[in-house]
């Protein structure tokens, strides 16, 4: 190695926890291609700065290597900010200070990928300093980066269709750095998250993501805002109007034609999530005004009570048995892997719990057994099939689809949600359609799990709730005794006259003429 490739050497090493001097160092910034240019733009800066504190925070020891904590960072924005020239700066430094490090980056299609997040990554390696010592491979059978003295020193470029998520399986740097950069990260299939993390179980791994916030649900989702995900990723949000060079005219005429605080001018300038999509069944915004509120007891405790309970066995999904009191929610339990009698149990002694007016049950899957076996025990239960005809079968589908169109109804009326991240994640997952007559349609879970969402047990567990009306046990009971009272006063057709005068005062103040 001749001298200046020893100090080249020497100085990526020197810039190992500080990706922001790497990038002002390895460009000829203000030179040739680069004449217009000054370097990073400041929202760049700061990514770049936060990451090298990240680094340094994790002290990770090559020669006597122990796993750290992940890097995991996300990034939020409206277009033109570029996502995609940083991408390609981080792909060449974690390269070039890192020996023996690997690496994948995607994307949401493979245009995407091979048109622009990749050919940033070719271009920007070959005005680097450190170019000259990798392959690039541009065509779309094989995009990689490679050492050319270790092959195993390298980057590659992955589709992210679901059928193609083992693809992302089993990448570890024991000794280095195992990294995965993820491009317009809102669109790529839940499933691709999934297995791509088990990559981070060793070494120094890292996991970023950016992309605009076209769906407000999901894993990228999940990552910002009051998202499951949260407190494990350091998040950025990006408004294009804020960055240097951005078409700010244009971002004026969007302004204009579809309003300040539109979804179209959230998503595509001002890097924030959707309200809602122009397929979600329930509007985001209505689950977030009802998680956790409170309201008083006084306002429902009149109401009827209404167990409903989603039932499963096996797989990912659970058994969810929730109560709805008017506009107030509670007693949400959740279950897996249960068999029918233990099901059957945990549904018999929430009855007990709650006294319930009615307990609606889901009688796919086990849950006729279910049923079964509740009503065998004496349990006044209500078995309700998803899939037959809705009370208002000419909005609806089927039932399912109403039982959903009643829960958005109930939020936007004022209901209160409990708590519960699985709870509000499955209110908005499910897309709203139309079948052939028009009415509305509710995703089907199949559909779901094909976009990588978990199926919405305890949705389909509230929405049970409004399967069908429900009046409570207590005006049940007036009502039974009105009629009683009834019989007795018109027992005695003899009485005179003042006396049946008196007994039509009496029927009128109970409600019967």
């Amino acid at each position: 190695m001749d001298q200046s490739e020893l100090e080249l050497t020497e100085d990526m090493g020197r810039f190992y926890d500080n990706p922001l001097e790497f990038v002002r160092y390895a460009y000829e910034w203000g030179k040739g291609e680069l004449i217009s240019s000054n370097g990073p733009f400041r929202w760049q800066k700061d990514h770049l700065t936060e990451w090298g504190k990240q680094i340094k925070l994790r002290k990770f020891n090559h020669t006597n290597p122990e796993p750290v904590k992940p890097i995991q960072m996300a990034v939020a924005s409206g277009h033109g900010i570029g996502k995609s020239a940083l991408t390609a700066w981080m792909v060449n430094f974690l390269m070039s200070t890192r020996p023996f490090c690997k690496g994948t980056l995607t994307a949401n299609t493979a245009t995407q990928l091979s048109s622009k997040t990749w050919a940033e990554v070719a271009k920007w390696t070959r005005r680097c300093i450190t170019g000259h010592w990798f392959n690039v491979s541009t065509g779309k059978g094989s995009m990689k980066m490679q050492n050319k003295q270790y092959p195993d020193w390298s980057c590659t470029a992955q589709t992210c269709r679901e059928e193609n998520s083992e693809a992302f399986a089993g990448q570890h740097a024991e000794n280095s750095t195992s990294f995965y950069i993820f491009d317009e990260a809102s669109a790529v299939p839940d499933r691709i998250y999934e297995v791509a993390q088990g990559g981070l179980v060793r070494g120094e791994p890292m996991f970023f993501l950016f992309g605009n916030p076209t769906r407000n649900t999901g894993f990228f989702k999940e990552c910002f805002g009051n998202g499951k995900r949260r407190h494990r990723w350091i998040t950025q949000q990006i408004d294009s109007r804020n960055v240097e060079m951005t078409n700010k005219a244009q971002h004026a005429e969007w302004i204009k034609d579809y309003g300040e605080d539109s979804d179209f001018v959230r998503v595509r300038i001002k890097g924030q999530f959707p309200r809602t999509s122009a397929r979600q069944f329930i509007p985001s915004d209505l689950v977030d005004a009802a998680r956790g509120k409170k309201i008083h007891p006084s306002t429902y405790i009149h109401r009827p009570k209404i167990l409903g309970v989603d039932i499963a066995r096996e797989g990912d999904d659970q058994t969810v048995i929730i109560c709805r009191q008017g506009l107030a929610t509670y007693g949400l339990q959740k279950f897996r892997g249960l068999r029918t009698q233990a099901i059957a149990g945990a549904i018999a002694e929430s009855i007990k719990k709650y006294n319930p007016d009615a307990t609606f049950l889901d009688m796919g899957n086990i849950g006729a057994s279910v049923y079964d076996l509740l009503q065998d025990w004496g349990y006044d239960v209500t078995g309700v099939w998803f899939g037959v005809e809705a009370d208002r079968k000419d909005i609806y589908f089927n039932k399912r689809t109403e039982m959903y169109g009643k829960i958005s109804n109930w939020l936007a009326e004022g209901g209160a949600l409990v708590d519960d991240e699985d709870l509000c994640s499955d209110l908005i997952g499910p897309l709203k359609g139309f079948s052939s007559k028009e009415q509305i349609t509710l995703e089907r879970k199949v559909d779901m799990k094909k976009r990588g969402l978990a199926s919405p047990d305890c949705g389909d567990a509230l929405g049970l709730t409004f399967a069908y009306p429900v009046a409570s046990k207590k005006d049940i009971m007036q009502r039974h005794n009105r009629r009683q009272k009834q019989v007795q006063i018109e027992y005695d057709p003899f009485a005179p006259v003042g006396r049946r005068q008196q007994q039509q005062y009496e029927l009128r103040s109970i409600g019967y003429e």
